[in-house]
This record gives C-alpha cells, structure tokens and sequence, in this order.
C-alpha cells in the first residue's frame, strides 16, 4: 500500500531543527566536572575498580582489635574466637553494645572425582560423604570468616546467627554465616543481704 505524503515547503526549517539543543539538553561537562590533569594516561596497569576481593570480610591475615575492657566470654573448647549464638539474647548476660550485622561467605565446588563417586552413590541412596564433608567444611569456614569480621569490630559475641545456602551454576555451592556483632558482659547475681542480728542490736535488747 503506497501512500501519499504532501510535498515539503522549502521555507520550513526541518524538525527537529538542526544545530540547536533540544529543550532540557546541557551541553558540555557538568558542573563542578574537573578536567584529567595535562599527561594524564588512564589508571595505572592494575588497577582495579569497585571494591577490593572479600570485601567485607576479615582478610586471611586480620589483625584483631584489642580493647582491655571487653571480656573473653567464648566458651573453653570452643572452635571460634568470639562466641556465637543463635539466639537473640544471652541468659546471664546483657548486650553493653551493638555493633551491626556481620557475615562470612565461601563457595566451593567438588573436583570432577568427588562429583562422579558422589553420582555413583546416589544410585543406592544414603548418606552421600563427599558432599557432607564440603558442607561442613564450608559452615566452618563461613562462621569463622564471620567470627574474624566481629573481632576487627572489637565484638566479643555474635547473636542471632543463621545460615543461609544458595547453589551457583547447578555445580557450587554458596554458604553463608551472619548475624549481629554485640559486646556483652555478664550479669553479676544480687549478693544476698545478711539478715542475722548485729552486736549492736542484741545489745540494746539486753538493756531495755
């Protein structure tokens, strides 16, 4: 179908006029914009943009921060340095500060030898090891990462830990540990107030 388009009047400036900025359009760098100093070639070779590898996390080398007044309540045996707990407060002890959520990630992947036993062994069913001991190994690895972000805080104590697993790629499995960096310190109990009769008072028994 053809159509018919009336002829254009060569008086009449094309639309949308040519060499002028459209309504709202700026031109130029914006304000405040400061140019790149004279020789300047780009960021240096390896430079990296965004935030760095783990961030947010401990490093493998974390320096802990020291403080002489907070107490070590992280129970004897434990495997952590700080003590984690899943519930929201501590019986016998009471958070003196707060300082946010903290978190450890890890994702790994069996190697191709663990995946092929594991696929053997889901044929009879059960207990697949290879997999239990990734699992395990990343909880541990999680919590730890978290436990090492709490102590750079100055934390003595994370509560109300969770867990939450997520699988990347149908091959990796991601872990997570978080919860919220406290420090507390323990309640001392009442002393009980001695109620036998002083001296004093027997005394003055004696005289009236």
């Amino acid at each position: 179908m053809n159509q018919n388009f009336p002829p254009q009047n060569p008086n009449q400036p094309p639309y949308p006029p040519q060499n002028q900025p459209q309504q709202g359009y700026q031109q130029g760098p914006p304000p405040g914009y400061q140019p790149p100093p004279p020789g300047y070639q780009g960021p240096p070779p390896g430079y990296q943009q965004g935030p760095p590898p783990g961030y947010g996390q401990a490093p493998g080398q974390y320096q802990p921060t020291k403080q002489s007044n907070v107490p070590h309540v992280a129970p004897a045996g434990s495997p952590y340095p700080v003590l984690v707990s899943t519930m929201n407060d501590l019986p016998g002890y009471t958070a003196e500060k707060v300082f946010g959520e903290v978190f450890g990630l890890t994702v790994r992947s069996r190697d191709f030898g663990s995946n092929f036993t594991a696929s053997f062994r889901s044929l009879g069913g059960g207990e697949v090891p290879e997999y239990t001991q990734m699992l395990a190994e990343s909880r541990h690895v999680a919590v730890m990462r978290m436990c090492q972000m709490a102590q750079q805080m100055g934390a003595n104590a994370i509560l109300a830990m969770r867990f939450d697993c997520n699988e990347i790629a149908q091959t990796m499995s991601e872990v997570a540990a978080y919860g919220t960096a406290v420090i507390v310190r323990k309640v001392e109990p009442p002393r009980p107030q001695d109620t036998s009769p002083q001296p004093d008072d027997e005394d003055d028994a004696n005289d009236s």
